[in-house]
């Protein structure tokens, strides 16, 4: 058996059956993560002594027929979720030897299903980014180029799913953050209904719109890890109180009759032209499986990002005030009073795209401007929410493409924050709304990079978007191709 190029489902039944064991699978992985982590920079921490202590307690639980569907799994954890006796940096110096005391929701529920935790993936600072270059340890690079970048902020994660480093991971999506870097990277990610995830013990970047999710390299997997991560937790006042829901359960169900929506606004300039032709050519193949193609508009999706870079800044300028050399994280060695340690404290913990949106944050939130910005924003996002209600009365679901490009090269964006931003113009409309969003690959282009498909649904409408993302994987191999060989490169 191929334990790195297995899907989760075939993992788990390896282990069920005995034809594994949860030790030997998490030996595998750990190998491989120390002979190809150097080049890729996917992990920040990595604990081989907890891991296996944890897949000896998994294989306890499988000769005693007590396991669950995943139980014996590895899985890798984004590096904003506190994890109890690990190190849990965001991606910052200011956090760099913060151990967590606790696990966050979506941990201790992996956790309790027996999933196995190889370690915690690269990211941007703070969750802020749309390449992963912003970390405090280093950039990651894409499996597919190593010039590339992986997509943010979620990229570490994305990079180990992609890289055969672990077989799936959990990521966080504020902007675009779970879905962009699946894209990029050629494997599959679910940005759920805000609120569907919990977000206790994940590190605030702007509460209202960050959502925790899983990835993996096909939608079948994802139903099965977002069994296991969603449910109401009364520790988050933002969590829904709804009856658990199988994910898996419509998997199989045909599409005949289904809806699709494709939005003129995704389709205009600003396209790369290979994404285009790929996104065009997945509508086919999903009209060749009896769905219904209908056009439909989003017409203040342009304000998106704007409104996004108002909004979000605001949030996060408000959530790391609580970063001041006090209470948590960093604090610099050398100052006079207090307002210098407080002052040096912050300009030496935080990097420069953080510090540049707790400013635009700051200032939207001040007397004078808030009207005028912070306001406006929110009666705008209201608008695109609305967007969204009445495409969906002509139809189930929304196609598009995730990104309007593939992953660009190391460096190219970091002096065009605007450009960077951009990066980000199809998904962050979602987060606006509070919606689900799915990322799978749906081809190449002329280089060789994958080009992600996006599938938007309603509000609780994951199932619907999982069976039309496996119905797809079904009929295509994108999902199964794999970067190339990194150990012989």
């Amino acid at each position: 058996m191929d334990l790195l190029n297995s899907s989760l489902k075939a993992l788990a039944a390896a282990l069920a059956e005995r034809r594994v064991s949860s030790v030997e699978l998490t030996r595998a992985y750990l190998a491989r993560i120390e002979r190809l982590n150097p080049r890729l920079n996917a992990f920040i921490t990595l604990d081989p002594e907890a891991s296996l202590a944890q897949a000896e307690a998994a294989d306890r639980r499988l000769a005693r027929g007590e396991a669950g569907p995943l139980t014996g799994v590895p899985v890798a954890h984004k590096d904003i979720f506190c994890a109890k006796g690990w190190r849990t940096t965001c991606g910052s110096k200011m956090l760099a030897n913060f151990v967590a005391p606790y696990d966050a929701h979506v941990v201790e529920q992996l956790n309790a299903a027996g999933m196995v935790s190889l370690g915690k993936t690269n990211m941007d600072e703070f969750a802020m980014g749309s390449s992963n270059e912003t970390s405090y340890f280093g950039p990651v690079r894409n499996p597919w180029a190593l010039d590339r970048v992986p997509g943010g902020s979620s990229g570490g994660s994305a990079c180990a799913v992609a890289a055969r480093l672990a077989p799936a991971a959990t990521g966080t999506d504020t902007g675009g953050s779970i879905r962009q870097p699946a894209a990029l990277c050629g494997i599959s990610g679910l940005k759920p209904t805000y609120g569907l995830v919990s977000r206790y013990g994940m590190i605030a970047f702007a509460s209202s719109l960050d959502q925790g999710g899983p990835m993996a390299r096909s939608a079948e997997d994802l139903a099965l890890l977002l069994n296991v991560m969603a449910g109401f937790d009364p520790r988050d006042s933002t969590s829904l109180e709804r009856e658990p829901e199988d994910y898996t359960r419509d998997l199989e169900s045909p599409l005949k009759g289904l809806r699709l929506g494709l939005p003129r606004e995704y389709f205009a300039q600003g396209v790369a032209p290979d994404v285009a032709r790929a996104v065009e050519q997945a509508c086919a193949v999903f009209r060749e499986l009896g769905c219904e193609t209908v056009e439909v508009s989003l017409p203040n999706m342009e304000l998106s990002v704007p409104v996004y870079y108002v909004l979000a800044p605001a949030e996060a300028s408000s959530n790391l005030a609580r970063y001041d050399g006090v209470r948590y994280g960093y604090r610099t060695p050398q100052y006079q009073d207090l307002l210098d340690m407080y002052t040096k404290t912050r300009a030496e913990g935080f990097g420069a795209e953080v510090k540049r949106r707790i400013l635009i944050g700051t200032y939207v939130l001040s007397h004078g401007y808030y009207d005028a910005y912070y306001l406006q924003a929110q009666k705008v996002r209201r608008l695109i929410a609305q967007d969204f209600k009445r495409a969906f009365e002509r139809c189930d679901l929304i196609l598009g493409p995730t990104s309007p490009t593939t992953a660009f090269p190391l460096g190219s964006r970091l002096s065009d924050p605007v450009q960077m931003y951009l990066s980000d113009i199809f998904t962050i409309a979602v987060n606006l709304a509070g919606l689900p969003g799915l990322s799978i690959p749906a081809g190449f282009d002329g280089e060789g990079l994958p080009v992600g498909l996006q599938i938007v649904g309603g509000y609780f409408a994951e199932a619907r978007m999982l069976n039309a993302a496996h119905q797809y994987q079904r009929v295509t191999d994108w999902h199964r191709r794999m970067p190339p060989d990194l150990e012989e490169s």
